[in-house]
């Protein structure tokens, strides 16, 4: 029967094939942090400590996921002060902070991004004043990448702006709405980010964060978004159609009058 060598036995004695085989260097090749960094983070108990055999330390995906994190939140404008108190917070779990961080930080509804050369916007969209090029730069309704080519984030909202022209509504004059139905979603998406923080994350920081409950909050980010889209096009369809109806019968009131 062939030996087992000490080199080969995880944590709990069984020969296994352990989830810790990264060296430090390795692991600092793997999310692009310097050893010393890495260290750093150890010491300052933002890292779990390294899986030992035969005197070498090695890491796993668990170390992977926490010095990603701890990149993003640092991307985020955490200091790492901060990072130590959402980690003690949070019991030290790093699935549960990059869970709750991912169901924050992803798109609402991804799109393809689409790349356009200064001469096709020309044809598009005719010329541009330097007011309005400053709109769509404010909106970000297009990225500048050098050489007269530009991306454009949201093709979808690129095609309702040609649609608009289209009906022969000046770039202008939609630009102007654009910036106010901005300005309204802004406001709404923080009326319900404040739900949910009021009434879920609040009373959930209270209770001590059962860790039973950590999922359901998770996925209660993503059941709000859902939420928030279905109810803000539900009330617009229902408010488009009851200023176009009182729109309409002013006009066909005003009409009546100036054929009598």
């Amino acid at each position: 029967m062939r030996s087992v060598s000490s080199d080969t036995v995880g944590p709990s004695g069984d020969p296994a094939a352990s989830a810790a085989t990264l060296t430090i260097e390795q692991l600092a090749a793997e999310v692009g942090m310097s050893v010393r960094n890495i260290r750093n983070h150890h010491s300052r108990g933002l890292l779990p400590a390294p899986e030992v055999r035969a005197r070498v330390g090695y890491y796993g995906p668990e170390h992977v996921a926490r010095l990603r994190l701890i990149l993003d939140l640092q991307a985020d404008g955490f200091n790492l002060t901060a990072i130590e108190r959402l980690f003690s917070a949070s019991g030290g779990s790093a699935a549960r902070l990059l869970g709750l961080r991912n169901a924050m930080a992803a798109p609402f509804q991804s799109e393809t991004p689409e790349v356009v050369t200064g001469e096709e916007l020309l044809e598009r969209f005719g010329h541009v004043d330097g007011k309005d090029a400053e709109r769509i730069r404010k909106l970000g309704l297009l990225l500048p990448l050098g050489d007269d080519r530009f991306e454009v984030p949201s093709p979808a909202l690129m095609k309702v702006a040609e649609e608009v022209i289209d009906l022969g509504i000046s770039l202008h004059a939609a630009l102007e709405l654009v910036e106010r139905v901005s300005r309204d979603c802004e406001s709404i998406s923080r009326a319900f980010v404040r739900l949910y923080l009021k009434e879920l994350w609040e009373p959930f920081t209270e209770e001590g964060q059962p860790e039973e409950r950590w999922d359901a909050m998770i996925a209660a980010i993503g059941a709000l978004r859902a939420i928030a889209s279905e109810a803000l096009l539900a009330i617009f369809k229902q408010r488009m159609s009851e200023e176009v109806e009182a729109a309409s019968a002013k006009l066909l009131s005003r009409h009546v009058k100036r054929s009598r």
